[in-house]
């Protein structure tokens, strides 16, 4: 065997440039990071009233750590939860005299994030470089809402909760959705996998039957109506019609972060989930729902302890569902969507969504309509 017949090694050069081993054996990239939009000057649901009590709690909005506290009057305030003196938590501290007191130097702040006493100082303890970055806080519906927004006077108030009336039985729930608030609001409001995610719960498989959506946005929200829709066949929608009977059904998306579900079967059996969704870091949503009932058969008092249940299982499933999603999304660097006319209000929700993050504010757009058909 001649010097020919030899395989040939050939040793790396010295001057070759190195490949890191990642970079050969990862996923194909993606084509965008996520679906992130950041929405600051806009209003969030942070905790329940309930939740805020004598002493501070935090919470995170948008990425940020905040303290809340009740001052002097009951009314919420929230901070920066940082001191300006040494950085130290400020939710580690109490409340005093109706002060946010810092648990290092005893630093007092009030709601409006004013330095208003240091101990020892001989003088004015006021003075702008000791002031604590504050936030606009509302208590309404039961709800601590804050403005995304530091140091800002908001010119728009906080969603407000529909109010029902006699007759209705009303329940509140607060859910995590380990996935961007933009996810979680797509899938709220998105019929086709109820067929499959939450099959023989919401809905059971495709029936072939042909439904129109009605879809109308504005400057602020997008509504679809889906007409000639028979009453799903899922365990929920039996129990609240079991006579069956056609479906008057609306989904809403309105900005910042509201998603609304509302289904009435004949006069008088009417559902309305109403979800108020808070962006607590790109990747994790709250969703702080409000779920009103009326059934004409059973008295809510009844139906609650069946109902319930169902419900939180639906959301567990959608939870479980997005948590994947997530993680997937992080293993391949991205998303990379493919949709069709059906995915009905996810482009829309994005396009509201970007507006709002430019600071557009503007009413003048046109309305825009379109109709999709789609069945279930």
């Amino acid at each position: 065997m001649g010097p020919d017949d030899h395989d040939v090694v050939t040793e790396p050069s010295e001057n070759a440039p190195l490949v890191p081993a990642e970079a050969l054996l990862a996923p194909p990239r993606a084509k965008v990071r996520a679906s992130v939009a950041r929405l600051q000057g806009h209003w969030f649901v942070v905790a329940t009233s309930n939740e805020l009590r004598d002493r501070p709690i935090t919470r995170t909005l948008l990425g940020v750590p905040l303290v809340l506290f009740r001052d002097g009057e009951g009314k919420p305030g929230a901070l920066l939860d940082r001191c300006p003196h040494r950085n130290v938590p400020l939710s580690i501290g109490e409340v005093v005299e109706g002060q946010l007191q810092c648990s290092y130097h005893g630093w007092r702040f009030d709601r409006g994030g004013t330095c208003k006493f240091v101990p020892s100082l001989v003088g004015d303890a006021t003075a702008k470089a000791r002031n604590a970055p504050s936030y606009a806080a509302r208590e309404q519906d039961g709800f601590v809402w804050v403005y995304g927004a530091p140091n800002e006077t908001p010119k728009t108030e906080p969603y407000r909760f529909p109010e029902l009336g006699a007759g209705y039985t009303t329940v509140r729930r607060r859910v995590e959705s380990e996935s961007t608030m933009h996810a979680a609001l797509e899938n709220a409001l998105d019929v086709p996998h109820t067929q499959y995610l939450h099959r023989g719960l919401f809905r059971s498989k495709p029936r072939g039957i042909q439904i129109e959506a009605r879809v109308t946005r504005t400057h602020d929200r997008v509504v679809a109506e889906y007409v000639g829709e028979p009453r799903p066949t899922g365990l929920v929608a039996r129990i609240l019609s079991p006579s069956g009977g056609e479906v008057t059904h609306f989904d809403r998306f309105i900005l910042p972060s509201i998603a609304e579900v509302e289904y009435r079967i004949g006069t008088e059996n009417h559902f309305l989930v109403s979800a108020a969704m808070t962006p607590v870091t790109d990747f994790l949503t709250h969703i702080y729902a409000v779920v009103s009932f009326r059934v004409r058969l059973f008295p809510g008092w009844l139906l609650k302890p069946f109902l319930m249940p169902l419900g939180l299982k639906v959301f567990a499933q959608d939870a479980a569902l997005l948590k994947l999603q997530t993680e997937n999304i992080k293993r391949f660097g991205g998303e990379q969507y493919a949709s069709t006319e059906i995915d009905v209000l996810g482009r829309h929700i994005w396009r509201l969504m970007r507006k709002a993050e430019r600071g557009d504010v503007s009413t003048s757009e046109n309305v825009h309509e379109e109709t999709v058909k789609l069945l279930v």
